[in-house]
């Protein structure tokens, strides 16, 4: 054999060789979702993407919180993890699945929220969704935060710097989505699709009147629609923002939620959930999806790595952990100290006075009967405030205990952060009656919190038909056609958290704050020595 011939042998043999490395390290084993380690010899061929994910963080920008022992949370601890981890991995995109605004502190609260979006401006965050709380302040408002625009209260806002997607916010004027149905991203040649959608519970909690503009519609049918979108443009990595519940355990085992539920009709195509509205844990893989939540209010946030094939365009390896803000592990960001430090001078000083001293913690934690210590408190000052005999509170209404100890006019706006206003409405008996059957739905349970009224009910009859008697605070008989005064939030006045039965009645009066109802509570029952 010439020597021609063995060197065109040997050359022979090594492409006969690469072929068969080619066929298996790109078969379709390896091209689709794969949960198992990577064969390490071929992972450099990757692409390593890192997907940091934030939910409710619910503007929470100088609240910290204990988790398993550790002080976390707070604006400048989750901005110092998440530059920490994007210097890391210059692959990154930062994503939200809502509520970053709503239920707030004073510290943005009373800036209309501005300061929070600043917050995500300062970060960059690259893609988002609106939460059901996005929308409390109505349609308009969620816009002007995304886009820019006037509020009298604060003038100009320039809006946020990340892309929103929404597939299932409908205008129903046009019947089409009210923000993007998709956000197409791209990382080191490979397109990244994102489709935002929000709980369709948000018909529910969001008031008419901020709603009365869009209808949000099915989950699952506008995703799988907007799926076939993005595969339509030879997309196959897609990720979904939910601002929808999911829960797991630790190890990822006993997933459940609406995310869960819903996983099984999604389109496989779905690689990755951002999840959200539950404040849950949630690490999991359900048909193929890997769902994730870090509980929220920026104490903890999702890392989720994925590795793709650059060649095939799909992920072969898809990972997550949910990491916790811990204090102890690192130095607060000083850009956003700054930023912090901007808006509590802005604030002033009134929120630092001291209006009561509480002898224990007054809890938010429902009982059997599902009620809670502070709804009746909020629900007595609330009647006191309207000079009535009846008050209503739903339990939404609260986000935090009141803890032991010195409250400050801070502390009662943290806990009642939405500037919902008390009012005297006339309801009948009847009325009343059909208000505490709505706190049972096929879904789900909401119970109400009452004063001045009792009543018994039986669990296991027909949902509409579980209230067997009411008494007023005298012990007689509510009686179906008498007309009785009522104190609510002017939300439940407007049917918000479903209770439309209390649309029904006759607005009387409107009075003031419920919180400025509590804070002249406590001032009289609970004085600070």
């Amino acid at each position: 054999m010439s020597k021609f011939q063995v060197i065109s042998s040997l050359f022979i043999l090594v492409f006969i060789i690469f072929v068969i490395y080619e066929i298996t390290a790109f078969s379709p084993n390896h091209s689709t979702t794969n949960h198992s380690t990577t064969n390490h010899s071929t992972s450099n061929r990757y692409i390593q993407v890192q997907l940091l994910g934030v939910n409710d963080f619910h503007g929470q920008l100088n609240k910290y919180q204990r988790v398993s022992g550790t002080m976390a949370g707070g604006a400048e601890y989750l901005a110092a993890y998440l530059k920490k981890y994007i210097q890391e991995n210059p692959n990154t995109l930062l994503v939200h699945a809502g509520d970053m605004v709503g239920g707030s502190p004073p510290i943005s609260s009373q800036f209309q929220d501005e300061p929070t979006i600043e917050f995500i401006n300062l970060l960059h965050f690259d893609v988002g969704t609106p939460g059901n709380h996005e929308l409390d302040q109505g349609v308009n408002e969620m816009k002007r935060l995304i886009y820019g625009g006037f509020n009298k209260e604060t003038g100009y806002f320039q809006g946020a710097n990340t892309s929103y997607s929404s597939a299932n916010i409908i205008d129903r004027k046009s019947g089409t989505p009210l923000l993007p149905p998709y956000v197409i991203k791209q990382i080191d040649g490979i397109n990244i699709g994102f489709i935002g959608v929000v709980t369709k519970e948000t018909n529910i909690y969001v008031t008419p009147e901020n709603r009365k503009e869009v209808e949000i519609t099915d989950e699952v049918s506008v995703i799988n629609r907007t799926v076939k979108l993005l595969k339509e443009k030879g997309i196959k990595v897609i990720v979904v923002l939910a601002h929808d519940s999911a829960k797991s355990d630790q190890t990822g085992a006993n997933p459940s939620g609406a995310l869960v539920e819903m996983a099984t009709k999604i389109d496989d195509e779905v690689d990755v959930i951002f999840a959200g509205h539950s404040h849950e844990y949630a690490n999991t893989v359900v048909a193929g999806k890997l769902i994730v939540q870090a509980y929220s209010n920026g104490k903890a946030f999702s890392q989720v790595n994925l590795e793709i094939d650059p060649r095939t365009k799909n992920i072969v390896k898809k990972q997550a952990k949910i990491i916790v803000t811990s204090h102890d592990h690192i130095k607060p960001d000083k850009e956003t100290v700054a930023l912090l430090n901007k808006y509590r001078k802005r604030l002033g000083s009134y929120f630092k006075q001291i209006v009561g001293e509480m002898p224990e913690e007054i809890t938010r934690n429902q009982d059997a009967n599902g009620e809670s210590p502070l709804a009746k408190m909020i629900a007595e000052s609330e009647r006191e405030a309207m000079g009535v005999d009846i008050a209503f509170v739903h339990q939404g209404e609260m986000r935090k205990n009141l803890k032991k100890g010195d409250i400050t006019v801070e502390d009662l706006y943290t806990d009642l952060p939405f500037g919902h206003s008390v009012c005297k409405l006339i309801l009948t008996g009847d009325q009343i009656k059909l208000a505490l059957e709505q706190q049972w739905t096929k879904a789900y349970e909401n119970r109400l919190q009452t004063v001045g009224l009792t009543y018994s009910w039986d669990s296991n009859a027909p949902i509409g038909s579980r209230i067997v008697a009411m008494k007023d605070r005298k012990g007689q008989e509510i009686q179906p056609n008498n007309e009785y005064e009522v104190a609510v939030s002017n939300y439940l006045a407007s049917g918000g958290d479903n209770f439309t039965a209390l649309q029904q009645g006759r607005l009387v009066e409107s009075g003031p704050q419920v919180v400025t109802a509590l804070i002249h509570y406590i001032q009289q029952k609970h004085p600070h020595e």
